[in-house]
């Protein structure tokens, strides 16, 4: 089972890295906190201070076009803000 799904990389989550060393991660829905830093810890060789997860619910939508209603919905996901260490650091835009 793969815990860490994908990185965050937007604005806030970015300028957040910079100034609290705090970053986000889309993770499984069915990780806890303890796997989570387990996962982050073991991928990028960091040391995890706290984990801050949200459950994000699916939202459906309805637009009303020319061609008719158009309905739709996303897709519910976990979110998990690591904080780390003093002094280190996730470069996600470097491919190694």
């Amino acid at each position: 089972m793969s815990i860490i799904i994908k990185p965050i990389i937007t604005e806030k989550i970015t300028k957040d890295g910079e100034l609290f060393n705090r970053f986000g991660f889309i993770v499984d829905k069915k990780a806890n906190k303890v796997e989570i830093k387990k996962a982050v810890e073991a991928a990028y060789g960091v040391s995890v201070l706290a984990v801050n997860t949200m459950i994000y619910r699916a939202d459906r939508t309805v637009k009303y076009t020319k061609g008719g209603v158009i309905s739709g919905k996303t897709n519910a996901y976990k979110k998990a803000v690591v904080q780390l260490k003093e002094g280190e650091t996730i470069d996600f835009y470097t491919n190694i």
